[in-house]
């Protein structure tokens, strides 16, 4: 019984970052019609510095998860991300994580990413992603704190600021 009610806790101490409605900028497509499983794939740069750009999704690979069109760079990163979805969508339902952990469902940048743990964050601009990195691990557990809360908000309609997107590519 001690087993079923400590269970139980951590289930519903627990949060998942993917389950609301999914930020989709005027691309109509989830992170600005970047591949999210070639995020994977990149080297990631040490914290202070810009991390590589992420790659452009192709229009003829594409599936539909949570609501959303995605876009991916080849038909294999297209067959991984429907084997295991929850393994590459990007936390918060790919809004701000640092905006996530302040309270509020704010557009991401999808050139402003992050690898923690497993889990893709993205950030909204390069400015934000400073104060992500001062203290990621807390920043993350903010955001954890707070998604619950607002998670069920509808998606951010605004634009990514100091950013367009040619993604996908035909």
């Amino acid at each position: 019984m001690k087993l079923r009610i400590a269970f139980a806790a951590l289930i519903a101490s627990t949060t998942f970052a993917f389950a609301g409605e999914q930020y989709i900028d005027e691309t109509g497509y989830a992170v600005s019609g970047y591949d999210v499983v070639a995020y994977f794939g990149l080297e990631a740069a040490p914290v202070g510095t810009p991390q590589p750009e992420g790659v452009p999704g192709i229009a003829s690979f594409t599936a539909e998860y949570n609501d959303a069109k995605w876009a991916f760079s080849s038909e294999e990163n297209r067959e991984a991300f429907l084997a295991d979805p929850e393994k590459y969508v990007p936390a918060f339902d790919g809004h701000c994580a640092y905006g996530v952990s302040r309270g509020g469902k704010v557009p991401a940048n999808p050139n402003l990413w992050r690898i923690v743990d497993g889990q893709l964050y993205l950030n909204i601009t390069k400015n934000v992603v400073g104060f992500w990195e001062e203290d990621i691990p807390g920043n993350i557990s903010l955001a954890d704190g707070n998604w619950p809360g607002i998670e069920s908000n509808g998606a951010s309609s605004s634009t990514i600021p100091q950013f367009s997107s040619a993604a996908p590519s035909n």
